[in-house]
């Protein structure tokens, strides 16, 4: 398959997406490059959680895998380094997009966001 690239992205390079909400910004991603077969997609959430809080997660997650996406749930970033599925992969671009800072309340509060 001939090399995309998007920005700091390639397709060729291998990619970690960490603390993703509903997937769409991995999806985004995967389906300029044409596959997601270079990409591990992350979330600190549960799939159950996901399904309950973000109502397009399940269809970016079941496009994301046609595409060959690696998609793990339940990964916390403090201790993702001794993940079984993560402890010994490399990556050439890591990409932490900060969907949800991880409080409690509305996030047009800006005393709750700053």
């Amino acid at each position: 398959m001939e090399e995309k690239k998007i920005t700091h992205y390639s397709s060729t390079h291998r990619i970690l997406l960490v603390g993703e909400g509903d997937f769409s910004f991995s999806l985004c991603l995967a389906r300029a490059f044409g596959t997601a077969s270079n990409m591990v997609a992350t979330s600190l959430d549960s799939k159950d959680s996901l399904m309950m809080n973000y109502e397009n997660a399940l269809s970016n997650l079941i496009e994301l895998e046609t595409l060959g996406c690696t998609i793990v749930h339940e990964v916390d970033v403090h201790t993702m380094r001794e993940h079984p599925l993560l402890e010994h992969e490399r990556f050439d671009r890591i990409i932490y997009n900060f969907p949800h800072a991880g409080f409690n309340g509305r996030e047009s509060n800006a005393s709750v966001i700053m």
